[in-house]
């Protein structure tokens, strides 16, 4: 994705990138140097989007206890 720097040096960031990271009007940003030389964009205000995996976490609801599960996977 590209983007044109205005002769203020600013730039509009892509909005695939604002929703991948979850940069919203107020949002601080930082860029930092990788060790290949390349620039890479960051949340500074660690409130970083959940990721897909993130929204999986928790447990499945009201079910068996671990006893009666033991109970099943033993046959009794």
């Amino acid at each position: 994705m590209a983007t044109t720097v205005t002769s203020k040096g600013q730039v509009t960031i892509p909005k695939a990138v604002r929703d991948l990271l979850g940069i919203a009007p107020g949002s601080k940003v930082d860029f930092h140097r990788a060790a290949d030389g390349s620039v890479v964009l960051t949340r500074a205000d660690e409130k970083r989007p959940e990721s897909r995996f993130q929204k999986l976490r928790g447990h499945a609801g009201d079910g068996l206890d671990t006893d009666a599960i033991m109970a099943l996977t033993r046959g009794e």
